[in-house]
């Protein structure tokens, strides 16, 4: 089948003689062409939903580079056909709509084409030709893979509907009514070995699985994560067998296709059988609670620090008068002494009662600003030049051996956004990611930008010894892990993104701490633009 695919778009061994003309002028490129793929691929909600995370991307990039040398690269015989056919069947594991991969080869083709015309002289127009034909050869063999999988699917179900094809004309009318596939409640139907057999079209949405891939598999193991495979496991399988008594609800995370958990609300209800063995006896009725706790936490810490604010704003008042009289009765009280002389012991007592009184001031200060934010100003801004700009007011301890890096996107774009708060939030956690690094005199805090289809994402992370304890109020205002600390920074960064209708979060642990920051996009200019510094 390869080779006559291969005369039927006529590629011959001058083509592969061409395609290895070209693999060292193209190969500079690779990494290039494979950040502007995935770059592209972040912009659209479809393709990057079916990755588990950016390690997945990374991994990914490097393969695609990987790609771009085999093809570049000869023989094209058949253990070259056997490697493009594995990456399609990866496509159709993952669940990659066919349209991007057609999408995707149009952004590399015309990478390697634009690097054949301007950089192979005479050679060039033949080794585009030879560009566009072996990509019409990857395209042709990725889409047998995507045929076999369609027709292995289809000749399941045309199996499952021939065995089934009575008793399945008998429970349609019950399970799959109106009511449930409108419902916007998740409704699986299981059997009494727990095993799935009613899927609705929200368990779809929600979890990612198509209803044909989900029917007949165990529900625990292939919607639960492992820890509450062992924790819920046994109350499931209790309930489809009729031998438990069910409580009115339970909260367990669904593990989505992509890898990710969500926070679903199950109800229960047992429904005894005539006796079939793969009859419905249970439904799991769940609603998908993920944003409403995320709101509700965020409500919470809201009005926790609204509270600290006002108290705040009402002690910094009544304690900068005061202070403001001690410092004008100190500088009388210097004059004094020094007209009559005093000696050094008494200056110096009075010079450190100053310090203080001005370290007390700053501190009123800092409460006012957290108490009284001021309204932003959103202005259409450049990530990477706002990234930018922070690295060089980081300052290391001198002698230590820590390196402050950035990784940035390779297309830039405009997010609205208070530029100067937003540069105070980013320099504040840079500055606590590099103090967490000093004791040990060593480490890397990289700034991190990227771009998802609606928010972008700025993370600083720091390879130090974590927080104390990943439960640490460390958000709550006056919690300072540092001895000189206010307590104040960190409650001063979540007020500034929060007012930005955005959110922040932290994982930490021995060796790893990253600090997250997601912002919304929605300035019009957020689409790839000529960004302004």
């Amino acid at each position: 089948m390869f080779e006559e695919m291969k005369r039927y778009i006529r590629f011959a061994d001058e083509d592969e003689r061409l395609l290895v003309l070209l693999r060292p002028v193209a190969a500079p490129h690779f990494q290039r062409i494979a950040a502007e793929f995935y770059d592209r691929i972040r912009e659209h909600e479809d393709a990057h939903a079916v990755f588990t995370g950016e390690a997945q991307i990374v991994r990914l990039q490097s393969s695609l580079v990987r790609w771009m040398e085999r093809v570049c690269s000869a023989p094209h015989d058949e253990a070259y056909f056997e490697e493009t056919a594995k990456i399609g069947r990866m496509h159709v594991r993952i669940g990659l709509p066919q349209r991007y991969m057609f999408t995707a080869m149009a952004l590399i083709r015309a990478s390697l084409e634009r690097i054949a015309e301007e950089r192979m002289g005479v050679d060039g127009p033949r080794a585009r030709e030879a560009i566009s034909r072996a990509l019409d050869l990857e395209l042709a063999i990725m889409l047998e893979t995507y045929r076999d999988a369609y027709a292995a699917r289809l000749q399941h179900i045309e199996r499952e509907e021939k065995h089934e094809a009575q008793r399945t004309l008998r429970r349609t009318e019950h399970r799959y009514v109106s009511a449930v596939e409108l419902a916007r409640a998740l409704i699986v139907g299981l059997d009494s070995n727990a095993t799935i057999r009613l899927f609705n079209r929200e368990s779809e949405r929600v979890t990612g699985f198509a209803r044909d891939e989900i029917l007949g598999k165990p529900f625990i193991a292939s919607l639960f994560d492992a820890e509450h495979q062992e924790e819920q496991g046994p109350l499931f399988l209790a309930a489809s067998a009729g031998t438990r008594h069910l409580i009115d609800t339970v909260e367990i995370p669904l593990r989505t296709r992509s890898g990710q958990l969500r926070d679903v609300l199950w109800q229960l209800a047992y429904a005894p059988s005539d006796g079939e063995p793969d009859e419905v006896v249970l439904f799991a009725i769940g609603r998908d609670v993920t944003h409403e706790n995320a709101l509700a936490a965020r409500v919470r810490q809201s009005e926790k620090l609204a509270a600290v604010g006002t108290l705040a704003a009402g002690l910094a008042h009544e304690i900068r008068n005061p202070l403001n009289g001690a410092q004008l009765h100190i500088t009388f009280l210097e004059r004094a002494l020094r007209k009559s002389a005093a000696d050094d012991d008494a200056l110096d007592a009075i010079l450190v009662i100053r310090e203080e009184i001005k370290r007390l001031g700053a501190l009123v200060s800092e409460f006012l600003n957290f108490a009284r934010p001021k309204p932003l100003d959103l202005q259409p801004t450049s990530v990477s030049a706002l990234c930018q700009r922070i690295l060089p007011l980081t300052a290391t301890p001198p002698g230590a051996k820590i390196v402050v890096q950035s990784q940035l996107p390779s297309t830039d774009f405009l997010v609205e956004m208070d530029a100067a708060k937003m540069e105070q939030v980013l320099l504040n956690l840079v500055r606590n990611a590099v103090e967490a690094l000093e004791p040990a005199g060593s480490g890397t805090v990289t700034l991190r930008a990227r771009r998802k289809p609606r928010v972008v994402v700025i993370e600083v992370e720091d390879d130090g010894p974590g927080l104390v304890s990943p439960d640490a109020p460390i958000f709550d205002p006056f919690f300072s892990t540092k001895a000189s600390g206010t307590g104040l920074g960190l409650a001063i960064v979540h007020r500034i993104v929060t007012d930005h209708e955005g959110t922040i979060e932290v994982d930490s642990h021995p060796g790893h701490t990253v600090f997250r920051i997601s912002l919304p996009i929605r300035s019009p200019l957020a689409d790839g633009s000529q960004p302004q510094a």
